[in-house]
């Protein structure tokens, strides 16, 4: 059996997100270093910090972040196995692959953050449309001065433009017949041009990081061209870094990942929307959240179950 991990993106965030993480020294090792940039620890800085706060970009991407990887460490999982990350969950999914630490992995999750902040200044956000025909999808994103950020199976489109312009894009796409439309609690036009500055320095942030190759155990499979990943190249480094301003396929990741002879994946969270979006694209596919799961055992148990 082919398996596969699914770094979730940072569309959820809530209370009680990293219950049942702290359970070895590898997953305390991962929320100290996420407490070292939160200034508290992750359920501490949830439980004080309001809505307002845990919205932000900064703060939402290392608490996105931090909970694949606590998710992770917590597992300890043997089998080999598959992992793509969603968006900001892709930063996570490098380091599981073994590319870069746990800490590092966060820092640069801030730094990438930090540098998206200044290049949409404030003003960007992010929604969804989800059963529109894409012809008349384009129609509206080019009248609201949108774009298209994320590419999901099932004509879901994450899309991402000013906030103002965001809401009346969905609010029209409504009206034009979609199945769902609204905007989400994600403050920046993440992967779309807004972002345009933010690339070039994130590349040299990148590529100036030290990086060891993937673990043999794990096959990483990028979102910028849904293909695996050998190693931090400067050419794989750069593709990482224009995905802050350009289209991320999720639809094509998950084909690839099908395609490859994944047949159990596990979305490590927040939430499970992820989850959800496989099962409504191959129906067969045995695919569970981590928080579908009363404990951590049980999470191990299934996904390596023979």
């Amino acid at each position: 059996m082919i398996r596969a991990l699914l770094c979730s993106g940072q569309g959820r965030i809530e209370q009680g997100m990293f219950d049942r993480l702290d359970v070895n020294a590898e997953s305390r090792a991962v929320l100290s270093s996420a407490a070292d940039l939160l200034g508290s620890d992750p359920p501490v800085f949830l439980a004080e910090a309001g809505a307002d706060v845990i919205t932000q970009d900064r703060a939402g991407q290392i608490l996105c972040v931090t909970r694949s990887l606590a998710a992770f460490a917590a597992l300890r999982l043997r089998a080999p196995t598959m992992v793509a990350g969603y968006s900001v969950g892709e930063m996570a999914a490098w380091s599981i692959a073994g590319i870069w630490r746990h800490d590092q992995a966060l820092r640069l999750t801030e730094r990438r953050a930090e540098l998206m902040d200044r290049a949409d200044k404030g003003a960007g956000g992010l929604g969804f449309v989800r059963g529109l025909e894409k012809p008349c999808l384009d129609r509206l994103l080019v009248r609201h001065s949108c774009a298209i950020a994320i590419r999901n199976p099932g004509a879901l489109y994450i899309i991402g433009g000013l906030r103002s312009d965001v809401a009346a894009c969905c609010e029209e796409a409504l009206q034009c017949g979609a199945l769902a439309a609204r905007p989400i609690a994600v403050r920046v036009a993440s992967h779309t041009p807004r972002l345009a500055a933010a690339v070039a320095p994130f590349e040299r942030l990148l590529a100036a990081e030290a990086a060891s190759p993937p673990d043999d155990q794990f096959l990483l499979v990028g979102a910028a061209t849904a293909a695996v990943i050998p190693a931090a190249t400067a050419e794989i480094v750069s593709g990482l870094a224009h995905q802050l301003a350009s289209t991320v396929d999720w639809s094509g990741v998950l084909t690839s990942l099908v395609e490859r002879g994944a047949t159990r994946m596990l979305e490590l969270g927040p939430g499970d929307a992820l989850a959800h979006m496989v099962r409504a694209s191959w129906p067969d596919m045995d695919v569970r959240a981590l928080d579908d799961f009363r404990t951590i055992d049980g999470a191990r148990q299934w996904f390596e179950a023979a």
